[in-house]
């Protein structure tokens, strides 16, 4: 029996280390808070602990030194494709949708929103299979086809987009579901979007619209100005089709317009949704995105999309500042999907966090057409912890040196 001081000791130091980690010196980014300059982050359990200047290394179990780097809220991609191993070809569910854990906290992202993979009739399965069994945390836009990201002809099928039926599974699981999305459809009525921005009142969700085929009887400026609410999204702002530049290659006033309104514009890069030709003039004019995401699938991720800190550097070498570059991929993305819990470090709050590192150098960045663009920034993911654990360490920095743990380590 051990003796009774040995546990009033622990005690004692337990008290005087009172943070499981410290990470110390780096320059915090959290923009809830607005944090910009040199902090540590202390984490105790799954909670951030506290952020403030000279923390000392004494209070914490654990210390970790991230000078010279960029301590930011854990990455918030709110579209992906993540509904995989369904066996459906050809669509953004199963054989093009991938596992998120592969790819996700190696990019600093420890929340991703599926962007309708599912659909109300799928989705349970969708939530046994990947959501529920993930580290990285999940959520989902159902998609207002029931049997979601089907391929044709499934995704054009009007009388599976029941709007009472995805609304009533959006409030059977609200923690998780968080939007409908309105994607791929061909057909010359409104009946997609419509019937999603229907099931988006019914549940107080927000919708994500993918404008699919571009037609002539529903022009994408009614779709912005018109059919979709303030707060609803269109993802793929970027993309080849948008009418975005005038003869002169000015941005279109009527895309501010839609702003104007409360309607939010998407990267969704994926892997035929961003040009430099549409990007790169429509920055430089202030036609900038309010949330950064990857459209992460299999096609995407092998080709000039890559990951997300890609895709938020090809976002900063056009010009827009690393904080609002932070900004657009933690807080905006999760206050656009009402996640208010997410996306900052402040006490209390899940302890999230990526820690990036901003490279300088000569760079190069493909858009979906493999045009390349030089920039002389890259940021890349060093270390990420989701729920006060750490997931990946590029270079183990949360490691120890081996030579000093001796023989029997």
């Amino acid at each position: 029996m051990k003796p009774y001081w040995l546990g009033l000791v622990a005690a004692v130091a337990a008290a005087q280390t009172p943070y499981d980690l410290l990470l110390k010196g780096g320059h915090v980014i959290d923009a809830k808070n607005d944090r910009d300059g040199i902090m540590d982050v202390a984490i105790t359990g799954n909670k951030i602990a506290q952020v403030a200047p000279n923390i000392p290394a004494s209070q914490a179990r654990k210390v970790v030194p991230v000078d010279g780097l960029y301590v930011v809220p854990g990455l918030v991609d709110i579209h992906v494709h993540v509904y995989a191993g369904t066996g459906m070809r050809g669509a953004y569910s199963g054989d093009n949708s991938v596992y998120p854990d592969g790819f996700t906290f190696r990019a600093g992202v420890t929340t991703v929103v599926d962007a309708g993979s599912s659909g109300y009739r799928n989705f349970p399965d969708f939530k046994d299979r990947v959501i529920d069994r993930s580290k990285t945390r999940v959520l989902s836009m159902l998609n207002i086809v029931g049997r979601g990201m089907g391929g044709d002809p499934i995704e054009q099928d009007t009388n599976d987009m029941d709007p009472r039926a995805t609304a009533e599974v959006a409030k059977e699981f609200p923690v998780v579901i968080v939007g409908v999305k309105s994607a791929h459809f061909r057909g010359p009525s409104w009946t997609s979007v419509e019937r999603a921005v229907e099931a988006g009142k019914l549940a107080n969700i927000p919708v994500m619209v993918d404008f699919g085929t571009f037609r002539p009887e529903r022009p994408f400026q009614q779709l912005v100005l018109e059919k979709l609410r303030p707060g609803d999204m269109y993802t793929h702002m970027y993309l080849g089709v948008v009418p975005m530049l005038d003869d002169n290659g000015k941005v279109l006033p009527y895309l501010f317009e839609a702003r104007k309104r409360g309607v939010k514009f998407d990267v969704g890069h994926g892997g035929g949704s961003f040009f430099w030709r549409q990007a790169a003039p429509a920055m430089r004019q202030g036609w900038r995105p309010d949330s950064i995401s990857t459209d992460l699938h299999i096609t995407s991720m092998n080709a000039g999309m890559k990951d997300m800190t890609t895709t938020m550097s090809k976002i900063l070498i056009l010009g827009m500042p690393l904080a609002e570059v932070i900004r657009r991929s933690t807080l905006e993305p999760a206050l656009q999907i009402k996640r208010p819990d997410l996306g900052h470090l402040t006490a209390g709050a899940g302890a999230d966090v990526a820690v990036l590192r901003l490279m300088t150098g000569q760079f190069g960045y493909l858009d979906v057409r493999n045009a390349r663009h030089t920039g002389n920034q890259k940021i890349i993911c060093e270390l990420t912890i989701r729920d006060g654990k750490v997931v990946w360490d590029l270079n183990g920095r949360a490691g120890e040196d081996w030579q000093k743990l001796g023989p029997k380590y």
